[in-house]
């Protein structure tokens, strides 16, 4: 059984969102799983760790859900980003619906397969529908191509292929491809 406790950080939890940042950008699979190097987030400053913790731990617009061990480690951790009609998201597409955008997604290797990503994944979607005025019509993520293990995990959980790719940033010949999750109906 799994016993993390998920929870949106708190303002002041910067040095750990931090720590878990740079994990998740050593993990082998970064580079198809980010946007962002290590040496990258290694480089900003603390104000920009404060700044990003003090941002995601409260409000409408963005929350950082982790997973905390009884120990007290951070293994894992998901953003909700809330895009609001009208805007132009983060591949600079733009965005016609009110909707959440997960990023950041990670889970610490010694934890994978354990149900924690499920956890997470709960925790965020139930946040982003408990969202009013306007309500959120679905919840998207975006996923590199190459990267199999995260998409299949985002079908199982059930996200759907919507169709979009767009080029990585980092590297325009590969795709990010977009998968949503719909609001459910009541």
């Amino acid at each position: 059984m799994n016993q993390h406790v998920i929870r949106p950080v708190r303002a002041d939890e910067w040095e750990k969102v931090k720590e878990l940042r740079i994990a998740a950008l050593r993990d082998p699979a970064a580079a198809v799983a980010f946007l962002e190097t290590e040496e990258a987030a290694v480089r900003r400053p603390d104000a920009f760790w404060q700044e990003r913790t003090e941002g995601a731990s409260h409000g409408r617009s963005v929350r950082q859900f982790i997973a905390e061990a009884p120990d007290g480690t951070w293994n894992g951790n998901v953003v909700v980003l809330v895009e609001e009609a009208g805007s132009t998201g983060i591949f600079d597409e733009d965005i016609t619906v009110h909707q959440g955008h997960l990023v950041g997604v990670f889970v610490r290797a010694e934890e994978r397969g354990s149900g924690l990503t499920e956890a997470l994944f709960e925790t965020a979607l139930e946040w982003a529908w408990s969202l009013e005025e306007p309500a959120l019509e679905r919840v998207r993520l975006f996923v590199h191509e190459d990267n199999g293990r995260a998409a299949g995990f985002y079908r199982r959980f059930g996200f759907e292929a919507t169709g979009l790719a767009v080029p990585v940033p980092t590297d325009t010949a590969a795709r990010e491809v977009e998968y949503v999750f719909p609001r459910p109906s009541v």
